[in-house]
């Protein structure tokens, strides 16, 4: 049985590289369609590890209040306008919110196009700088590669210090240490006390271009109206997480004064929740994914069935020499159909690869983070074979039931 098994693939080999142009279109075809299920695969892989590792990196403990909830803030045609949160009401909520075993993290921006300045050098006017306090990297899953974080006394004091994301020390320090080096922004200087750990960017978001600066500090740099404020909480224990949000409601509809009988006019987000909601999200990205891969994957299959019609037809006198010489039907269908499988699963390993590449450098080009899809290439080699199978029956059932006589007169 195994001897038999191994002439069939022997004889499938030399078939294939005896029509070694048909077989090299067969492949791409197969290629093709595995390409397009491995590729989007891939990049959807990336995008989701980077948007739920960025808001993963708060933690489980932590919560936000904004001005609108995350699935109305970019909605267009909401019908409601909340106001803005302002520096009243987070310095007010500072004051009155007082729960246990919490922090708060109250945090604005004050430009996304800062020019930075060190000695004759400075980088282009893409830089954010954020005021924050002293809370605010422990809150949002900050972790400084060298330095320190800013202490009570530096947001207290409104000390002209600074934290810089990790591109500066690449960009304008030529890769030498930045610690206690002074940078000016707006003319206004600030020494170097923290390099940030590379968080990298989303969505042309670079975290690692921005610098942190003391919240007061930074208030009386930028003052145009209307500025929107963040807050932050995080419990260090999550059982009391719960009551942390309740009593985070209460006193902000206090602030904003509310009647009990109005809705909130801002909006609470816990980063588990954000999770969930952008996995939710990118499940319908995958289905579609699925859709586009099978249509593509189907009209291969099509193809690979055809040709290896043609094949069965230039090949009828080959089978009816072979049946006059003693094969059986399941022989002449077994030669056939593995043939078709090892078409099927060359083009699923070239499909992968290709697959992989597109994927990766989709990622690379959209500053996501590239992750091996294991997924993917399962589902390519279990498709591929799947497909040779399909595409592989009718020939081979075709060709094994050719009548000896007729094939062998056959021209």
């Amino acid at each position: 049985m195994f001897s038999l098994f191994r002439e069939n693939i022997r004889i499938a080999m030399d078939s294939i590289k005896g029509q070694a142009l048909r077989t090299i279109l067969t492949v791409l075809i197969i290629a093709i369609g595995i390409t397009a299920l491995v590729g989007i695969l891939t990049f959807l892989g990336a995008l989701e590890k980077t948007i739920t590792g960025d808001f993963a990196s708060m933690g489980a403990n932590t919560f936000n209040l904004q001005r609108y909830e995350f699935n109305t803030r970019n909605n267009r045609e909401r019908e409601k306008i909340n106001p803005i949160i302002s520096y009243r009401d987070v310095k007010e909520f500072s004051d009155r919110f007082q729960f246990p075993y919490s922090k708060t993290s109250i945090y604005f921006t004050g430009t996304r196009n800062a020019e930075v300045k060190f000695e004759d050098e400075k980088t282009d006017p893409e830089v954010t700088v954020l005021g924050i306090n002293e809370y605010y990297l422990e809150n949002t899953g900050t972790e400084i590669e060298t330095g320190r974080n800013f202490t009570f006394f530096d947001i207290k004091n409104n000390n002209h210090v600074c934290l810089i994301g990790s591109d500066f020390k690449k960009n304008l320090f030529k890769n030498n240490s930045p610690m206690g080096k002074t940078i000016s922004i707006r003319g206004v200087k600030f020494k170097i006390i923290g390099l940030l750990e590379s968080k990298g960017a989303t969505f042309r978001n670079n975290q690692d271009l921005r610098v942190l600066i003391p919240l007061q500090t930074a208030r009386s740099m930028y003052t145009l109206p209307n500025i929107n404020y963040g807050i932050s909480v995080k419990v260090d224990d999550k059982q009391f997480l719960e009551g942390a949000q309740d009593e985070a409601i209460i006193t902000f509809r206090k602030i904003r004064r509310l009647n009990p009988i109005e809705e909130n006019n801002f909006g609470l987000e816990r980063s588990d929740d954000l999770i969930n909601r952008i996995t939710s999200i990118t499940s319908y990205l995958y289905y579609a994914a699925w859709i586009i891969s099978i249509i593509t994957i189907f009209g291969s299959s099509i193809a690979l069935m055809n040709i290896m019609l043609v094949s069965v037809t230039e090949r009828t006198r080959e089978i009816g020499v072979r049946k006059a010489l003693g094969a059986k039907n399941h022989t002449i269908s077994g030669q056939f159909f593995l043939e078709t499988v090892i078409i099927g699963q060359f083009g699923g390993i070239i499909g992968i690869i290709l697959g992989i590449l597109v994927g990766s450098i989709a990622a690379s080009v959209s500053n996501f983070q590239f992750n091996i899809p294991w997924l993917a290439m399962f589902a390519a080699v279990v498709t591929s074979f799947l497909t040779a199978v399909v595409s592989g029956l009718y020939p081979a059932v075709k060709a094994s039931k050719q009548d000896p006589i007729e094939s062998l007169r056959y021209e």
